[in-house]
């Protein structure tokens, strides 16, 4: 092939492996002798001569079944299979939740399969965040992890903004007994959100205990948190909801109740997913948060690292906005 394209085979292996060092001209030689032969690489032959295997982890570290029954956690699944599959990389899934995957999972990544790793679902005390810190290949993770982000990469939401913006609208709507669903506090996003919440409301320890409950980020703990709210705080006239997924079981408990929605009370959900918000019955107010992007700014930052690329910013804050529909127009 080098020889059809009237180049040296150093120069063909840099058009080959994307090198920046190769002429415009050599470039599209090289390019044209690839489509003239039919040429193929062998991938084997060149991650020994690289050292790399042109595939990066998608790691969550949740149960199987939320993976597969949150609609959230889908649309991460076919972000991030989107992104890589546009850089050329290899997508290997795994799902780390028991001790015994856990200690699968981190012979896997030291082992030298993949190139590196992108971290969802981070909660505190997971042991998968430890082992991370110190695998020899480059991390990216969506959200904010636990412990020191010294040396860390992070791709996460304005999580706080979007919680304040979301009880701020509910506020500017005269609504003054405003609960909130929360998701489980293990996670920095739902403290973040509850944080927002808090910050509008103007709640201390006492208030938030009584105005919140925690749904789990599952629709069935949505409802339950709803039902638990209503009988805690029947006078209640408007609710954040700290996920959309938790925000349609929670319109399903003030169904039951027989409270209408907005003109009893107000909803307001967060994550904006495509496939919840506009199909609720009211269509779902809800905070937007673009995880497309924040998968392809997670993708970038590792490909980046990879290529010893300098990176403005390791942790990077993408912003949140409100979508407003019926449920608190």
């Amino acid at each position: 092939m080098a020889a059809r394209a009237g180049v040296s085979r150093a120069t063909a292996s840099r058009v080959l492996n994307a090198s920046p060092r190769v002429s415009p001209e050599a470039q599209e030689a090289v390019t044209a002798a690839v489509v003239e032969l039919g040429y193929q690489p062998n991938h084997a032959a060149r991650a020994l001569v690289t050292r790399r295997s042109g595939a990066v982890a998608v790691v969550f570290s949740e149960p199987e079944p939320k993976i597969f029954d949150d609609p959230h956690f889908a649309w991460l699944i076919r972000s991030a299979a989107r992104a890589l599959a546009d850089a050329d990389v290899q997508m290997v899934l795994m799902l780390v939740h028991s001790p015994q995957d856990q200690a699968r999972a981190e012979r896997f990544l030291a082992g030298g399969h993949v190139d590196g790793a992108l971290m969802f679902a981070p909660h505190k005390g997971d042991h998968l965040l430890t082992a991370a810190r110190k695998l020899p290949l480059p991390v990216v993770y969506a959200g904010r992890p636990w412990g020191s982000l010294r040396g860390m990469h992070l791709v996460d939401h304005d999580n706080e903004g979007g919680g304040l913006l979301a009880t701020e609208h509910l506020i500017s709507l005269g609504r003054r007994r405003i609960v909130s669903v929360t998701g489980p506090l293990d996670e920095h996003s739902a403290r973040d959100r509850l944080t927002g919440w808090r910050l509008a409301v103007g709640a201390d320890d006492e208030t938030t205990a009584l105005m919140t409950e925690d749904g789990g980020f599952s629709r069935e703990g949505g409802k339950r948190a709803m039902e638990a709210l209503l009988a805690r705080v029947p006078d209640l006239d408007a609710a954040f909801i700290a996920s959309d997924h938790m925000a349609a079981g929670a319109l399903d408990a003030l169904r039951d109740a027989g409270r209408r929605v907005p003109e009893d009370v107000a909803v307001v959900g967060f994550d904006d997913h495509p496939m919840i918000a506009p199909h609720t019955s009211p269509p779902l107010t809800s905070v937007r948060q673009d995880t497309t992007a924040q998968v392809r700014h997670m993708v970038t930052h590792l490909l980046r690292l990879l290529r010893d690329e300098p990176i403005k910013a390791k942790r990077e804050v993408l912003p949140t906005t409100l979508v407003k529909r019926a449920s608190a127009p």
